[in-house]
């Protein structure tokens, strides 16, 4: 199993810190530094446009593999996804990952006037979406005519490196999410899950590979996780707090409530010993990678007690 980090560009990251963190997750050598494609969440805060932050990270790093968890479809036409994905997979060497999602923050759309459409329209959407961006990834000309996107006869140059950038498909829906996986995807991203919700969700995509008759086996499984951990009692307790506190509605609640509240929906909370026993049980069901959430930007202690008493120890899983 290997250990990346995850990073909400909307919660107040500059582009001083964001060099950092790149910087950082080389010299640790995190196999993957992903980040979030949101405009605002709750308060608002300095939040870096995610495509251009992908250009940072083509151009100062030489090893991560990169790229959003998740676009939104609603965001951003497919042409202009795939347009820019092209050209930045180009430019890192073939390093960039291409997640997509059908959007689900329904107040930052209404906010910046967005227009979010009903679920069924998403998903159609980013159906229809995923392959306006392969045919753009196509060798041209190339044409694509849905009910809502079409391409006539495009040859987009540049082209990705290696016929595409693998495309990521976040989310666990059982009936879209998931078959959406199961034919287009080269990985599949779902976030906290335990080992119970997470062994059904991956029967359910396998299930939907029978159908179409894939093999499960070659689609790539990675999970987003927020990470309440620490070597010690008091650092996990520290970091519970600095995490509880971020949000009113939970300051009133006991450390204790919190962690347990936090296991429950799929978190992993706990010293050493309890983080590796609950990343063993999720590799035991196939999981390969983790990207845990970098929740203190100014602060490089939660990324190197990653990299130095998580990373190795699971390497072997």
């Amino acid at each position: 199993m290997d250990i990346g980090l995850m990073v909400e560009g909307q919660n107040g990251l500059t582009w001083e810190r964001w060099s950092h963190i790149l910087a950082l997750a080389e010299e640790l050598k995190f196999p993957s530094v992903f980040r979030s494609d949101h405009y605002v969440i709750g308060t608002y805060k300095q939040s870096l446009e995610a495509y251009l932050s992908f250009v940072v990270a083509a151009k100062e790093t030489s090893t991560i593999r990169f790229g959003p968890l998740v676009t939104p479809l609603t965001f951003r036409s497919p042409v202009d996804i795939g347009r820019m994905a092209a050209q930045i997979d180009e430019l890192s060497g073939g390093r960039f990952v291409m997640g997509l999602g059908a959007g689900w923050h329904e107040p930052e759309h209404l906010a910046y006037g967005i227009r979010f459409p009903p679920v069924r329209e998403r998903f159609d959407r980013l159906d229809e979406g995923i392959n306006v961006i392969q045919a753009l990834w196509s060798e041209g000309p190339a044409s694509y005519k849905g009910k809502f996107y079409e391409v006539d006869g495009v040859d987009c140059l540049p082209k990705p490196t290696s016929g595409g950038a693998p495309i990521l498909i976040g989310g666990a829906g059982e009936k879209r999410t998931l078959a959406l996986v199961a034919k287009y995807a080269s990985e599949w991203n779902c976030v906290n899950a335990t080992p119970e919700v997470y062994a059904h969700k991956k029967a359910v995509l396998e299930k939907h590979c029978e159908t179409i008759g894939r093999d499960p086996a070659t689609i790539k499984r990675s999970m987003m996780v927020f990470g309440l951990m620490g070597p010690t009692k008091q650092v996990l307790d520290d970091v519970t707090r600095r995490f509880k506190d971020s949000s009113p509605a939970n300051q009133s609640i006991s450390i204790e409530e919190f962690q347990a509240r936090s296991r429950e929906r799929g978190m992993i909370v706990g010293q050493t010993e309890e983080v590796l026993d609950r990343l063993g049980q999720l590799a035991e069901l196939g999981l390969e990678e983790v990207e845990f959430e970098h929740l203190n930007y100014d602060s490089d202690e939660g990324p190197r007690y990653l990299a130095s008493d998580i990373a190795p120890k699971v390497a072997a899983l």
